[in-house]
C-alpha cells in the first residue's frame, strides 16, 4: 500500500455520526486491512486506484472521518468531503497537489447530508467546476438544514421535545442551538446529479453500483464495485461503532430504526461476506455479515431491554437508563432523545407499547400485555 506524506495536522473530534448506544464487541471477529489508519494528510491506496485519506473533526466525540478518492481516467472523483473548516481546505489542497498532481476533480459524491459528509462539497464543486452526486433524499434536506441557519427554533421543534419531557431550561438550550448545522458546510451547488438504488456508472473503467439505505438519513449511498471486491459504506456500516439512529422534529412520527435494521438485511443480500468495506469511521474491514448481524442484534436487545422497562409508563427522557451507558447531559441531550424516541416508534410500530399524552403534554409510553404482544 502506497503511503505518500502529505500534510500532517491533529485537530480535535467528531458530530452526529455515532449512536449513544453502548458499543458492541462484534469488531474483534472482523479483518481489518491494517493496525494503523493514515494520519491526516497522508493517503492509502485501498483497492486499485482508490485512496483513503483521513481527516480530522472538530467537535466531541469521533476524531476522524475516512475519505476517498478515485482516480477516474485524466481525473478523480472524491467520495464525502470532510467539514467546512480551514484546516480540512489545506489538507484537500495538499490532496489536489501531491495525490492528484493537479489533475481535475470531475465528480464529487456525498454518500449523505450531514456535514462531517457534505462540508466541503460545494467548495470542491465550484474549484473544479464538477457536479455533485446524492440521492434526491439527502440533497434536498441538506439543504432545508442549512437554510434554517440563523432562524429561530421552529414551533413544531419546541412541541417535539415538550413531548418528549424536556424541561423549560433544557428546551431553552435547544432553541439557542438550533440552526447551527449550515455553519459546518459551505454552500452546496444549487443543482447535483440524482443517484437511484441499483443504478450502475462508470469509474475509471470499473463499474460501480449505488445500493442505498436508510436510518442514519434518509437514502444513504453506498458505492459497491463488484470487479474490485470493494464497498465504500459512509455511516451505513461501521466496523466499532453503531451509527446513530434518531426521530428529529422534522419527521416526529418516523420509524427509522426499523428503517435501519430492514438496510443491515438489504446490505446482507446485496454484499457477498468478503467484501472490503471502506467506512466512514474506523479502519477497512473484510467481515460485513458478521458486523451487520452484530448490529441487527445490538438494536434488538435494547428494543427488549425497552420494552420490559415500559411496564410501568415511561417518558422518552426516562428510559435512557436502559439505553446508554454513558451520562446524559446538555452536550448530548439532543441525540439522546433522539435514539430514545427511535426504539420507542419502533416498539409502537411493532404493537409492543401504547402511547398517550399525560396531563402535562407530554408522551408516555407504555408496554402492552404478553397476551397482546
Amino acid at each position: 500500500m502506497k503511503k505518500p506524506a502529505i500534510l500532517k495536522a491533529k485537530t480535535p473530534a467528531s458530530p452526529q455520526d455515532a449512536s449513544l448506544l453502548p458499543t458492541d464487541r462484534s469488531s474483534r471477529m472482523l479483518d481489518f486491512v491494517t493496525d494503523e489508519a493514515p494520519q491526516p494528510g497522508e493517503v492509502r491506496e485501498l483497492a486499485d486506484g482508490v485512496f483513503w485519506l483521513r481527516f480530522s473533526l472538530p467537535m466531541a466525540g469521533l476524531d476522524h472521518i475516512n475519505l476517498y478518492a478515485l482516480r477516474d481516467g485524466d481525473g478523480w472523483v472524491v467520495v464525502d468531503t470532510g467539514i467546512a473548516m480551514a484546516e480540512s481546505k489545506r489538507q484537500w489542497e495538499g490532496h489536489f497537489r501531491d495525490l492528484m498532481g493537479g489533475r481535475p476533480v470531475n465528480r464529487v459524491i456525498c454518500t449523505h447530508l450531514h456535514p462531517d459528509h457534505t462540508g466541503l462539497a460545494g467548495w470542491i464543486c465550484r474549484k473544479f467546476g464538477a457536479p455533485l452526486l446524492m440521492t434526491r433524499g439527502e440533497y434536498f434536506l441538506c439543504r432545508l438544514l442549512v437554510a434554517d441557519t440563523g432562524h429561530p427554533a421552529p414551533s413544531a421543534g419546541i412541541k417535539f421535545y415538550q413531548k418528549a419531557g424536556f424541561t423549560p431550561e433544557q428546551i431553552e438550550l435547544y432553541k439557542k442551538r438550533f440552526g447551527g448545522f449550515g455553519k459546518a458546510v459551505s454552500e452546496l451547488p444549487h443543482a447535483y446529479d440524482r443517484l437511484t438504488d441499483g443504478e450502475w456508472g462508470l469509474i475509471n473503467g470499473k463499474m460501480w453500483r449505488v445500493i442505498i439505505g436508510s436510518g442514519h438519513s434518509p437514502e444513504h449511498a453506498c458505492l459497491y464495485c463488484e470487479e474490485l471486491g470493494l464497498c465504500l459504506t459512509g455511516d451505513q456500516l461501521l466496523p466499532n461503532i453503531s451509527s446513530n439512529v434518531s426521530v428529529w422534529p422534522t419527521e416526529p412520527e418516523g420509524n427509522p430504526l426499523d428503517d435501519w435494521i430492514s438496510s443491515c438485511h438489504k446490505l446482507i443480500a446485496e454484499l457477498p461476506e468478503d467484501t472490503l468495506i471502506g467506512p466512514a469511521h474506523g479502519i477497512p474491514f473484510r467481515g460485513a455479515h458478521k458486523r451487520l448481524n452484530k448490529l441487527i442484534e445490538h438494536h434488538e436487545k435494547a428494543l427488549d431491554r425497552l420494552y420490559e422497562h415500559c411496564r410501568d409508563p415511561k417518558r422518552a427522557t426516562e428510559v435512557y437508563s436502559v439505553l446508554f451507558r454513558r451520562p446524559i447531559n446538555d452536550s448530548n441531550r439532543i441525540m439522546a432523545v433522539g435514539e430514545s424516541v427511535a426504539h420507542l416508534n419502533c416498539l409502537k410500530g411493532r404493537g409492543l407499547v401504547s402511547r398517550r399524552l399525560n396531563d402535562a403534554g407530554q408522551f408516555i409510553y407504555k408496554a402492552k400485555a404478553p397476551a397482546a404482544r
